[in-house]
């Protein structure tokens, strides 16, 4: 059973790019299109890891995070933002609200994966 993978960005293109270079690598994508969106299908789905943009319409992808990981049932899952937010402090406000890990935006493939494997392995 391949791993599953929640993408939350509200930008169809960010998602279809995600989405072809996950399904590529072999994970499951499930896709929210906002904060609230994801937060419901962490709780109801349990992804193996989740990949949250931060400029989201209505519940931003900080305050998105913080409610995941304030559930103990999901805040052993892996969160990575995945994001255009690359002002210096950006990196730190996304690790306070409880991200793993940062990626800037436009990604590397090849960074992007491998961020994604070692949090999985």
């Amino acid at each position: 059973m391949s791993q599953r993978i929640l993408v939350v960005d509200d930008v169809e293109d960010n998602r279809l790019i995600l989405r072809d270079l996950l399904s590529g690598a072999g994970f499951q994508v499930i896709e929210a299109v906002t904060g609230e969106e994801g937060v419901r299908l962490a709780e109801t789905e349990a992804p193996d890891l989740i990949l949250m943009d931060i400029q989201l319409p209505g519940l931003d992808g900080y305050e998105a995070t913080r409610r995941i990981k304030a559930n103990p049932a999901l805040r052993r899952i892996p969160l990575v933002a995945v994001t255009s937010y690359a002002l210096s402090g950006d990196d730190v406000k996304a690790r306070e609200a409880g991200c793993d890990a940062y990626v800037t935006k436009p990604f590397s493939p090849r960074a992007l994966l491998a961020t994604i494997r070692e949090y999985l392995s």
